[in-house]
């Protein structure tokens, strides 16, 4: 299964892995999944830790590229066909980094990991 990681999940990676579901953690950990985080979602951490509304101890591209390396996370570059694909994701949710993700995970056949619930309103995977 090839999984997209929200930025929240992410975060918790790093921070608080015990705010991840048990069935989230358990697919994470298995050697066939491959693990994904969007740019989109580097781009998002970053306006939010200028904003204050969160930090980490060290700078954002230590922690993605620690990350990366620890947990075998591939970046997922934004492509133009996932840009256009917005135009087939309804606006049921606000937040335009979710919307790219949702159109990432349509485009590529991912499977999103996320608590928001409000990613059920769209055609993709989402487990939690």
């Amino acid at each position: 299964m090839n999984l997209l990681l929200d930025s929240h999940v992410f975060v918790w990676m790093r921070q608080e892995p015990h705010r991840i579901s048990v069935d989230a953690i358990m697919e994470m950990l298995m050697p066939s999944n491959r693990l994904f985080l969007s740019n989109a979602s580097i781009w998002e951490l970053q306006i939010k830790i200028k904003l204050e509304k969160f930090s980490f101890s060290e700078k954002l591209e230590f922690v993605v590229n620690d990350e990366c390396q620890e947990n075998d996370i591939e970046i997922l570059p934004v492509s133009l066909s996932h840009i256009y694909n917005l135009a087939d994701v309804a606006i049921h949710h606000k937040d335009p980094f979710d919307r790219m993700l949702i159109s990432q995970a349509m485009v590529e056949d991912l499977t999103i990991v996320t608590r928001d619930e409000r990613f059920s309103d769209y055609d993709v995977k989402v487990l939690w």
